[in-house]
């Protein structure tokens, strides 16, 4: 049986180790979509917060707790196309960033995962539980954050 709690303590030190990385960045540099890149930092983070939601809640026929269009803006196959993230949609990216990986202990925690819709990955890993969602989240937040150091180094 998978430890979640040991999952969960990966993705919120991964998390803050992304926070670490951009933290002093303005929203210029947030927004900036280098050449050779379709993405910027601002659309990783958001499509992380967008991926962790759809992967672990939507799966488990549960509601996210994003918006219909934050979710459209973020989600794979998706990229900026010229909009620009605001400070006021920043916050809320960053608080949800934080906050969300917390939120799924508890939810986990209080049984609320009763089922889980399979679904394969774009890497063709079939994920058929929460569990394996969660496992599998952290391997793609590893793969964006590494996206986010290349990004770090062209903004």
């Amino acid at each position: 049986m998978m430890d979640i709690t040991k999952q969960v303590d990966v993705l919120i030190k991964g998390r803050a180790l992304m926070l670490k990385l951009i933290g002093d960045y303005s929203l210029e540099q947030i927004n900036k979509t280098p050449e050779g890149f379709n993405n910027n930092i601002g659309w990783n983070v958001a499509h992380l917060v967008v991926t962790q939601q759809l992967l672990c809640y939507k799966f488990s026929g549960l509601k996210t707790a994003l918006s219909d269009e934050m979710i459209g803006r973020y989600v794979k196959g998706t990229a900026p196309n010229g909009c620009v993230i605001n400070q006021q949609e920043w916050d809320l990216i960053l608080k949800l960033f934080t906050e969300l990986p917390e939120k799924l202990l508890t939810d986990y925690n209080n049984n609320l995962f009763k089922s889980y819709s399979e679904y394969t990955t774009s890497v063709n890993v079939t994920l058929d539980s929460v569990e394996k969602a969660i496992d599998f989240n952290n391997y793609h937040e590893g793969i964006h954050l590494g996206v986010v150091l290349a990004l770090r180094k062209l903004v």
